[in-house]
């Protein structure tokens, strides 16, 4: 385990690469502390998830599939899953931002189950809710914003 504090950042931007959000990754103790801030990508739920790979070129499928380094099923409320990259839904209002906190146990920066390893990863809003269940993604429809996970 590494020392808690080492830190990330995202800038999470949609398919025009506009400025949608940001996040913030600390290693602690208990897990991957992940906070961030969302505005201006729809009223309502979206799915939000860690991909495996460090790359957000539109339509953002070139952040890979989701974060499962241990080779779960996709879902909180599947019985062989979930992925380490699971995360719960966020609800977006009509206006203004949207903070969000959410800690990720078994997932690290630079130790086990690293997300800035080789190739990297990224943080990935999808275009409607994640039913915690369907694999591979939670039927979470298309990838509307991402944002690299970058060393600070």
């Amino acid at each position: 385990m590494p020392a808690a504090g080492t830190s990330a950042n995202a800038t999470i931007r949609d398919a025009t690469g506009v400025r949608v959000g940001t996040a913030t990754f600390t290693d602690t103790y208990s897990g991957l502390l992940i906070v961030g801030t969302v505005m201006n990508v729809g009223l309502g739920a979206h799915g939000v998830h860690i991909h495996s790979v460090g790359k957000c070129e539109p339509p953002f499928t070139s952040a890979g599939p989701h974060f499962n380094p241990l080779g779960k099923q996709h879902g909180f409320e599947n019985p062989n899953g979930p992925h380490l990259g699971d995360m719960p839904n966020i609800d977006t209002p009509a206006a203004g931002a949207l903070r969000f906190e959410v800690l990720l146990p078994g997932v690290t920066l630079k130790g086990t189950n690293p997300l800035l390893d080789a190739d990297g990863a990224a943080i990935v809003i999808h275009a409607a809710r994640d039913d915690y269940k369907t694999d591979p993604s939670g039927d979470s429809g298309s990838r509307i914003a991402c944002g690299v996970v970058v060393a600070r």
